[in-house]
């Protein structure tokens, strides 16, 4: 549906500004004569495409004469915002296979919009679409880049990523299998280092649930079970390693009073039946042996 073009009205004097501030019943009139000088604008989701162009170019020429802050200004703006909005939903349908809500998509491009009408200049014989797109495509590419990674990365980092697996895809289709970290280099005029650090970064774009379960094909259990787990007893190892050639060289009865203690977990007493000695003969010789392997292992540090 075609609509006639508007009637641009001459700029305001400073005077009729003045006036325009002067009262809110004055501000309500200005508003009213930016609206009857504008075209007819039906409900947004029933504008044909046609005619949403013809009439952002009535809204641009009519915004190029008012001034940025005042409420007509405003109007107008806001205008062309909700009459463009389907640029930013179809270019965010080519999106839609991410993770991200598509509303959280949509905002963002409609933040590119936004920055695309502020700067768009009618006077260069560019159409609005054309001007707006890569700027709404844009915005929508940075909010990926700034918000997707798992683990942050610097931005060039995230650039190589983009680059090595393109490149990867071609080479790929090319040579008929996977392509070698040289090949990559050669292909991106890069060094071998820089291809290896753009591969490490592509890890931390997304992160696994350990709880995640496995592929059907893969017999192994969910990651967390796959993961290693700390063994608090390597923690002693260094000191039993230490103390063999120590107790080595203890006389036969303080290695058996040690087996005795801290092997077969006898009480002090038990040991004194064993061996047929007083309980109190068998805690000095417990903590004269003790003693001498704890001196012995400082003088090895």
């Amino acid at each position: 549906m075609s609509s006639p073009a508007p009637h641009i009205s001459e700029p305001r004097t400073d005077a009729s500004k003045a006036d325009a501030q002067s009262s809110p019943a004055t501000r309500e009139s200005a508003v009213d004569d930016v609206l009857a000088s504008l075209p007819e604008i039906p409900p947004f989701d029933e504008v044909a495409p046609l005619d949403a162009r013809a009439l952002s170019k009535s809204l641009f020429e009519r915004l190029a004469v008012l001034d940025e802050g005042t409420h007509e200004y405003a109007y107008v703006r806001n205008t062309l915002v909700e009459l463009n909005l389907a640029l930013v939903k179809f270019a965010a349908s080519r999106f839609r296979s991410r993770s991200e809500p598509m509303e959280d998509i949509v905002q963002v491009g409609t933040i590119g919009l936004i920055k695309a009408i502020d700067r768009f200049e009618a006077d260069r014989g560019v159409e609005f679409p054309t001007f707006a797109m890569p700027t709404i495509v844009g915005e929508i590419k940075r909010f990926f880049r700034d918000t997707s990674w798992s683990v942050r990365v610097p931005r060039r980092l995230q650039e190589l990523r983009l680059d090595l697996a393109k490149a990867g895809d071609e080479l790929a289709q090319k040579l008929d299998r996977s392509p070698t970290v040289a090949e990559l280099a050669e292909r991106l005029s890069i060094s071998e280092e820089e291809v290896v650090e753009g591969m490490a970064a592509s890890n931390a774009y997304t992160a696994s649930s350990l709880d995640a379960q496995p592929d059907e094909d893969e017999a192994e259990g969910t990651l967390a079970d796959r993961i290693g787990y700390e063994d608090h007893g390597l923690e002693g190892i260094e000191y039993i390693e230490s103390l063999k050639p120590l107790i080595a060289e203890l006389a036969p009865r303080d290695r058996k009073i040690l087996s005795l203690r801290f092997v077969a977990n006898m009480t002090q007493s038990e040991i004194g039946e064993e061996l047929g000695i007083s309980q109190m003969h068998v805690s000095r010789l417990l903590a004269r042996t003790l003693g001498r392997l704890r001196r012995g292992l400082l003088v090895e540090e």
